[in-house]
């Protein structure tokens, strides 16, 4: 993967990337279509991570299907997937991380502390590899989008990172791999993440800024549902994720629910 990096960027072409753990759904196949757009050469890589996964999570049964996965980039005109092993990006005696001080005592970093070092380590390794020009990830995981980018920053990678819109099913649900392990009967109660999402974005409108009374009715439409249980409802800074008081500008929305042992993570950005 290095040669062929090298071998393009003698050759003068750029490379747009796209970093995935597989299991490819539309919102993945948007991320390509933006990385077609940006460059000579579009690279994909599947990786499910094993150093972003707590010890209680869910590595064993992340869902996985690469075959599928590799057709579908070949229908998206995909130039190289790149699949690489456990091995070869943590070979026994690894024992280099990288990690931010600040963006991840913040939102899904407080209930996975381990989860954006596994996640910032296994990026910058495949920067290096891949040494693209443009990486393209989505704003589902807005946190990690920030944090990307401020590794991007800090670490002078000459890399433009671009950050794609939430892909949503037909019902409102943001899509994520993770929805293949939900049921028929779950989804009333996985909706109810762009319905509180929704009913803030129209508080908003109709004048009502206070972060507090957003919270507390987030928290009324998720206690129709029993099965739900919230990790965190944050109304913050889109840039620093610090929480603030009230709505004053562009301001993020961010949702994080267990369901049944099922974590779903919404967001949105809140303008009055």
């Amino acid at each position: 993967m290095q040669a062929r990096a090298d071998q393009l960027r003698r050759s003068g072409k750029t490379t747009a990337f796209v970093p995935t753990m597989g299991y490819l759904h539309e919102g993945h196949l948007s991320l390509l279509r933006i990385g077609k757009q940006k460059a000579d050469d579009l690279v994909l890589s599947i990786f499910v991570n094993p150093t972003q996964f707590g010890p209680n999570e869910d590595l064993s049964s992340y869902p996985r299907s690469l075959q599928d996965d590799l057709d579908k980039a070949e229908k998206e005109g995909v130039d190289a997937v790149f699949v690489p092993t456990d091995q070869a990006l943590y070979q026994e005696g690894y024992q280099t991380y990288v990690q931010l001080e600040k963006l991840p005592q913040h939102l899904c970093g407080l209930s996975r502390p381990v989860f954006f070092r596994g996640v910032t380590t296994v990026v910058t390794q495949l920067f290096n590899i891949v040494k693209p020009h443009v990486a393209i990830f989505g704003e589902k995981d807005f946190q990690q989008l920030a944090i990307i980018r401020q590794m991007v920053r800090d670490l002078k990678f000459a890399i433009e990172i671009v950050g794609a819109p939430i892909v949503r099913e037909a019902d409102g649900l943001a899509m994520s791999s993770r929805n293949a392990y939900l049921k028929e009967y779950m989804r009333p109660a996985a909706l109810s993440l762009s319905q509180v999402l929704q009913n803030s974005r129209k508080m908003v409108q109709d004048g009502i800024v206070d972060a507090q009374l957003i919270t507390d009715r987030a928290l009324d439409i998720f206690s129709a549902f029993p099965e739900i249980k919230v990790d965190y409802i944050s109304i913050c800074d889109p840039e620093s994720l610090d929480p603030v008081e009230s709505v004053e500008g562009r301001t993020l929305m961010a949702l994080a629910v267990a369901l049944e042992k099922i974590r779903l993570i919404d967001n949105t950005i809140l303008q009055p």
